[in-house]
């Protein structure tokens, strides 16, 4: 397993299809995963800080497990079949919970929990960004910080991800 972290969500042009980032911590390899416009939301939300009036999904999610005492100790983004990619919540005490990707990342971005990925995952759909791209990475960074999550709310624009899209 190698430990990622979530550089941000964005807008797949021209499908208008949302889709989160994850950098591989220590290497040069870069994981997209398309989602939905409900968990790139939860996603960048998650990010900035915002805290709704009430809370949502992966909101109480994070707050039912601080109230029942428990803590989610890793993500793992186990396997890529058919397109479709798959995750487990890890809690401590070994209890393990079967997730989309994107609902474990948000819900990790809340508690704080590691994000990992399988080695075989990565090598399949990670893309490798030489260091002399980086500044083309900084840019997307620099793209990233000035998204909103209302930018994810456009009419028109798809519920859930297209087959091959899963999150």
């Amino acid at each position: 397993m190698r430990e990622l972290d979530v550089v941000g969500v964005r807008v797949e042009m021209p499908q208008n299809i949302p889709m989160v980032l994850l950098r591989e911590v220590g290497g040069h390899r870069y994981l997209p995963i398309w989602i939905g416009a409900g968990e790139a939301s939860a996603i960048a939300n998650a990010q900035e800080g915002v805290v709704p009036p009430r809370p949502l999904t992966h909101d109480l999610m994070a707050d039912l497990l601080s109230a029942l005492g428990h803590r989610l100790g890793e993500v793992h983004i186990t396997e890529l079949t058919a397109g479709t990619f798959y995750a487990v919540l890890r809690f401590e005490g070994g209890t393990e919970v079967s997730a989309r990707p994107s609902d474990a990342i948000a819900l990790a971005l809340r508690t704080g929990a590691e994000i990992h990925c399988a080695e075989e995952v990565l090598d399949e759909a990670g893309i490798e960004v030489p260091e002399e791209e980086d500044d083309e990475v900084e840019k997307f960074r620099e793209f990233l910080d000035q998204v909103t999550p209302d930018d994810f709310t456009a009419e028109g624009g798809p519920e859930e991800p297209g087959p091959g899209r899963a999150g």
